[in-house]
């Protein structure tokens, strides 16, 4: 709680930074006297005016220390010289060692590290030479610790003389540069850690949003695939069984007088049509319902039912008129034989090979997505006979498994009655090319003598290609 409560106030953070550094500096600036007695060896006056220089100057390196986020290495560079100064008029560092090591912090959570070591090093290096430089330094080391001055100095005379560095010096020196180096390098590493780990964390972060965002386009991809597929069955449905109600329209129509028992025939197979036609679009439609209002999946949709029941059956179809659409199994190739003789009844003389029991068993035993493509396929080739060929002599469908292979042909005799030039919107074609493409099969369509003819070939292994 500590931790996350500091995090959320940065401000007092710095408030506590501040104020450790300047109850430090003070109590080793101003307070140095009285714990080593300065006034005897140095005199009350010179005593006070160090202790005057120590307090601005740490005042100084407070007031920097508030921006050290904002400005990082100016702080740095600041609190440097003010501790070169701090060395100049009170003969030791007073607290600044601790200024500079929390400055470097800054520095080095946010700055790259070239920056971060060459800021600390010019900071360090400047520290290190004003404590070997400012004779005051000496003085003030040996006073701390318990040498009189005057014995220091014939010491330093005695073994400057022989060549050598004096203990004295050397011990005064490493008391101050041992706490600038060991604090200095301690707030750089710890800086640096918090840099990485910020880093790290904002890399991770940019990696899940990054995933996060490529999880939404490809559900974005899925529902666009889904609402294509939607609208190929509604163009597939509809197309088919209005075109098939039309013909059973005229068709009854036309024999009302001469064959009133063929007539209600016709119309019974229109009802019939219709009336599945409208199931079908309940079921589309539903899905579209609950695709606005769910995610679709809560365990109703098609794929969680067994056997070969792929298609859709959404919940949402009680809220469309006439109630709910019953849950049926999408057709197959079994189906294909009610499909030939609808159209037949229709008034079109279709004749199919490759349909036996055996023969429509095998391909029963195909993935139901493969069947229903294959039937789709032949629904959409008759109803565009039935509407670009009126009148044709005769239409054979022939579906076909070789090997890995199913061949699905479909040919006509071209029409005998006249027909618009008008062409339709080749959605058709486009729908069976898409549901070839998803297998990895092919489609030819094209002109076949005096009709045409359309020939799929599709692996029966379900597309694994």
């Amino acid at each position: 709680p500590v931790r996350r409560f500091l995090a959320r106030h940065p401000v007092v953070v710095d408030g506590l930074l501040v104020a450790c550094f300047t109850g430090w500096a003070l109590l080793i600036g101003v307070g140095a006297d009285s714990m080593y007695a300065l006034h005897a060896y140095l005199g009350g006056e010179r005593v006070l005016w160090m202790q005057y220089a120590s307090l601005a100057l740490t005042v100084c390196g407070a007031v920097a220390l508030c921006w050290r986020r904002r400005r990082p290495v100016l702080v740095a560079v600041v609190m440097g010289l003010l501790g070169v100064g701090t060395l100049a008029t009170t003969g030791a560092t007073s607290g600044f060692e601790v200024g500079l090591a929390i400055a470097l912090y800054a520095v080095a959570r946010a700055e790259r590290p070239a920056v971060t070591w060459a800021v600390c090093a010019g900071a360090v290096v400047a520290l290190l030479v004003g404590a070997r430089l400012f004779p005051q330094v000496t003085t003030v080391g040996s006073i701390i610790l318990g040498i009189d001055p005057a014995d220091a100095d014939d010491i330093a005379a005695l073994a400057g003389s022989v060549g050598a560095g004096t203990f004295l010096q050397s011990a005064v020196w490493y008391q101050t540069a041992v706490p600038v180096l060991v604090l200095s390098l301690l707030a750089v590493v710890l800086g640096t850690t918090v840099r990485n780990r910020r880093i790290h964390v904002a890399a991770f972060v940019d990696a899940a949003n990054a995933l996060a965002r490529d999880l939404e386009q490809r559900e974005r991809l899925a529902q666009a695939a889904e609402r294509a597929r939607i609208a190929r069955e509604m163009h597939d449905v509809v197309a088919h069984s209005i075109s098939v109600m039309v013909a059973l329209g005229g068709g009854a129509a036309a024999a009302i007088d001469w064959a009133p028992d063929r007539s209600r025939t016709a119309l019974g197979e229109l009802v019939s049509t219709g009336r599945s036609a409208l199931g079908d679009m309940r079921r589309v439609l539903g899905v579209l319902h609950e695709d606005d209002g769910h995610d679709g999946h809560d365990g109703h949709d098609g794929h969680d039912r067994n056997d070969k029941n792929h298609g859709v059956a959404p919940r949402a179809a009680e809220a469309v008129v006439g109630g709910p659409a019953p849950f049926e199994p999408q057709p197959g190739a079994l189906d294909l034989t009610a499909l030939v003789a609808r159209f037949r009844t229709a008034g079109l003389p279709v004749a199919i090979r490759g349909a036996s029991t055996d023969e429509l068993d095998e391909l029963d035993e195909l993935d139901a997505s493969l069947q229903l493509a294959v039937y789709r396929i032949v629904q959409e080739s008759l109803t565009n006979v039935l509407r670009h060929a009126p009148g044709t002599p005769s239409v054979e469908v022939s579906v076909h498994r070789s090997g890995h292979q199913i061949e699905v042909v479909v040919t006509d005799g071209g029409p005998t009655v006249p027909v618009s030039p008008a062409h339709g919107s080749q959605r058709g074609l486009v729908g069976m090319r898409e549901r070839a493409a998803v297998f990895g099969g092919t489609v030819q369509t094209g002109p076949h003598g005096a009709g045409w003819q359309v020939r799929v070939a599709l692996p029966s292994d379900g597309g694994d290609t």
